[in-house]
């Protein structure tokens, strides 16, 4: 299938994606006092565990989330190049989101947070799998790409 604006389309998906997966980087590096603040005031989800392992998988989830959505941005500056591990990236996005979505509904977690993460994620990954799929006219396989 081709679309002469596909290839332009599936490069802002990933980047909205990847843009939205940066955005982690400040929580690398709040103060825990913020953290705590967030979790409690912000989300209702009270008191932020004052433990080591909450602050490292705080820490760690977000820089994961960053490292991410860098690759999703660079990616989105040769989607020709880099069209297959793009179809990946949105399956792999799908096959999250129910993850995240199940995880979600067993941890107990508001009903905000159960859709506003794994449906999206899903979702997401469903327009970049569909995208992938369309080619624009002069797009070239990546075997033809130097």
């Amino acid at each position: 299938m081709t679309d002469p604006h596909a290839d332009t389309s599936l490069k802002w998906i990933l980047r909205l994606v990847g843009g939205v997966e940066v955005c982690a980087i400040p929580f690398i590096f709040f103060p825990q006092g913020w953290m705590d603040a967030i979790h409690d005031r912000l989300l209702g989800l009270g008191p932020l565990p004052d433990r080591p392992v909450v602050e490292y998988m705080a820490r760690s989830l977000s820089a994961l989330y960053a490292a991410h959505g860098a690759v999703i941005v660079r990616m989105s500056f040769d989607v020709r190049r880099f069209r297959p591990l793009i179809g990946f990236l949105g399956w792999a996005h799908v096959a999250l989101g129910v993850t995240v979505f199940g995880s979600d509904l067993a941890a107990g977690v508001p009903w905000f947070w159960v859709l506003g993460e794994g449906p999206v994620i899903a979702t997401g990954g469903a327009l970049i799998v569909a995208m992938s799929w369309v080619r624009s006219p002069n797009s070239k396989t990546p075997a033809q790409v130097p």
